[in-house]
């Protein structure tokens, strides 16, 4: 729709800049303005994108925008209202001439095979495909504008058999055209709504059991509209909420969010939650199996042990987090390992992201992953990385030695407290305590003491050298070292930075304490150490 006159919007609309799908923004004010003969409509772009105010202009406040140069006036002429869905797939899928880009992005779910499968398809393919909608089970009209779905009739002669339908970027607002969308297309399942500004108010609920996979990403939704809408979409298997600024999980009760029985992945990346009795609150989606926080604000994570008497009320003998496998916590503000072993609690949990935390970060006083993997033992693919047998006992190993290196107290219970799988590691590994033997002394003595390390160095201006296995005391400290490697490989001048090779780790970690020894950092027989030269 594309209208002269401002009669034609009303508050709360959602618009584009005429000839530009991509630049969204709300109606925000119709009206005279000051100054300025005719009808004007105030928009508050997404983004600010070419906003010019903040709903003020000459001194006169005309509406409150987003940002302070997210508004501008704009003619009626000059903005649309959008079209139709209908209109949309007609104009993505019917036109005669592709272009290169187009067909690149074409691609068609054919329904009349038994085994749904993608196939790419050129123009010709396309044209003979699509003269028959009923063909097409999934479809995609991100950024054209679109802002009803027309009849409903007339949608579902028109797709009978769509089964996934991207709305990215368009023009939806109300969750009553929502609602009536799934109910015209009986077949749909997957619906992405990412980038539509939703209306927080609900007035009628239908059960829309279709709908497999919802995504609502960056939709400026909250959880009380996720409770709103939970009993239309009971059959969900996967809801997406990224980037909504959510930074609460408002419930009915104030406690545990109920329902949602066959969802199995909940994704809340790139919120503002900063704190775990939020997520607390998840603790009884028994199907749930995968939850990702990467991108918000958490500091703590600790295991809801002792939840049971406030449990949901059908079934006070419930597991918290029973069936959750993946728990991604990338890109948060973790910085305590009792939050890394709190998770070895978790009774199903097999795959965590730690990454881009302080806890995980050498650098800030952070853990190297060969710490990670030995503190967390149920855990088998860390960061994205499977975690290898070898690797796993490999860092279990070095993790006690580390541990043994720096014990200062032999108060069992504080060490129980700090390194909780210490214990366990030493004797499953049969590591032994190193006791001084009067008996043993000169070269025998020194020997038993010895560790063998390969040294690889790699410098630009190092020039080209082959690798050095040593056998050196287990009690060397990193600058020593660093002055044995200037030494061995001949570097004049040249300040050298250690780094150990994991296995599981793209990059070799940094070395970083000149006065620790290499049996304080874990480092034992086997061992890989990088020369580098100071950048």
């Amino acid at each position: 729709m594309s209208s002269t006159t401002a009669a034609a919007f009303r508050l709360g609309q959602r618009v584009h800049a005429a000839g530009d799908p991509r630049r969204l923004g709300t109606v925000r004010y119709l009206g005279p303005v000051e100054g300025h003969g005719g009808v004007w409509v105030g928009v508050d772009w997404d983004d600010g994108a070419g906003g010019r105010h903040d709903g003020s202009l000459a001194g006169r406040r005309y509406f409150v925008a987003v940002g302070e140069c997210s508004a501008t006036f704009a003619r009626p002429t000059a903005l649309s209202g959008g079209i139709s869905l209908p209109d949309a797939l007609r104009l993505r899928y019917r036109v005669q001439d592709f272009t290169k880009e187009e067909q690149d992005e074409m691609y068609v779910f054919s329904t009349s095979q038994k085994r749904v499968s993608v196939e790419f398809v050129g123009t010709d393919k396309v044209q003979e495909k699509l003269n028959n909608f009923n063909e097409l089970a999934s479809a995609s009209v991100s950024y054209m504008g679109v802002s009803s779905i027309g009849a409903p009739n007339e949608l579902n002669s028109l797709v009978p058999n769509l089964k996934l339908l991207d709305l990215t970027g368009n023009l939806f607002s109300q969750w009553q055209d929502i609602f009536s969308l799934c109910q015209a297309l009986a077949s749909l399942e997957v619906l992405n709504l990412t980038n539509n500004t939703m209306e927080n108010d609900v007035v009628e609920t239908p059960m829309l059991e279709n709908i497999r996979i919802l995504v609502l990403n960056n939709c400026g939704v909250t959880w009380e509209l996720v409770e709103k809408i939970k009993v239309s979409f009971s059959c969900i298997s996967e809801l997406h909420l990224m980037s909504n600024r959510l930074n609460m999980i408002m419930t009915l009760d104030g406690k545990f969010v109920q329902g949602f029985n066959t969802l199995r992945l909940l994704n809340l990346e790139d919120n503002h939650i900063d704190s775990w009795d939020e997520i607390v609150k998840l603790s009884y989606l028994r199907s749930l199996e995968q939850l990702h926080l990467n991108k918000n604000r958490l500091k703590h994570v600790k295991y809801p042990s002792n939840l049971s008497p406030d449990g949901p009320i059908d079934d006070a003998a419930a597991v918290p987090f029973e069936n959750l496998q993946v728990l991604l916590l990338g890109s948060n503000d973790i910085d305590d390992f009792s939050s890394v072993d709190s998770l070895n609690l978790f009774p199903s949990l097999r795959d965590v992201r730690l990454s881009d935390n302080p806890v995980a970060d050498p650098a800030k006083g952070g853990a190297p992953r060969f710490v990670l993997v030995a503190r967390l033992g149920k855990v088998g693919i860390l960061n994205g990385s499977e975690i290898s047998p070898r690797e796993r006992r490999e860092s279990e190993i070095r993790y006690v030695r580390l541990v043994m290196g720096k014990i200062e107290s032999n108060d069992q219970e504080e060490i129980r407290r700090l390194h909780p799988r210490f214990a366990e590691l030493k004797s499953f590994h049969g590591i032994e305590d190193e006791k001084p033997t009067s008996s043993i002394s000169g070269p025998q003595k020194m020997a038993s003491g010895l560790i063998s390390i390969t040294l690889k160095c790699v410098g630009p201006s190092m020039g080209e050298k082959q690798p050095l296995t040593k056998k050196l005391p287990a009690t060397t400290t990193v600058g020593k070292l660093k002055s044995l490697c200037e030494s061995f490989f001949k570097l004049k001048d040249i300040k050298v930075k250690l780094f150990v090779e994991e296995e599981g780790c793209p990059l070799p970690q940094p070395v970083e304490e000149d006065t620790a020894s290499l049996m304080e950092l874990g480092i034992g027989s086997g061992a890989t150490i990088v020369v580098d030269e100071e950048s």
